[in-house]
């Protein structure tokens, strides 16, 4: 894989996680109000059939949607997901760019709400919405 086949603005994600790992590379782009994650898919992401396979877009959309809360909140907390839910729309393909986009709806002391799209080559292909237990870190 080159840069080329990376789109503008994402660089290699740095919050890594043993479940994750053996999907690397798996790269991230920070804005304002969230950070979004996404992989060039490729034979590991996917299931007996060849398609992108369920399990990989809810950890990233768990995933995604975690981290997001988190960086609205300003990284002062860790986050645990209360409740997770997964619409899948659509498949995706080998060699497709997979983008995990959030939408920090609500942070609050003891709960942060979030809801996001999974895009392939940005077509919508999944849909999530979580619940994450605020945890304070400890100093």
């Amino acid at each position: 894989m080159t840069a080329a086949d990376i789109p503008d603005g994402f660089a290699r994600q740095t919050r890594r996680s043993p479940l994750t790992d053996p999907w690397e590379p798996i790269y991230s782009k920070q804005t304002p109000d969230a950070i979004v994650l996404g992989l060039r898919l490729a034979t590991p992401h996917t299931n007996a059939r060849g398609f992108v396979h369920g399990g990989l877009i809810a950890a990233l959309t768990d995933k995604a949607m975690g981290h997001s809360c988190a960086h609205k909140m300003r990284g002062a907390c860790s986050l645990v997901t209360v409740s997770m839910s997964i619409d899948f729309i659509n498949s995706a393909q080998i060699g497709q760019w997979l983008a995990v986009e959030t939408d920090v709806i609500k942070t609050g002391g003891t709960l942060c709400f979030a809801q996001c799209l999974v895009t392939a080559d940005d077509a919508v292909i999944a849909r999530a919405n979580g619940t994450f237990r605020v945890v304070k870190k400890q100093e």
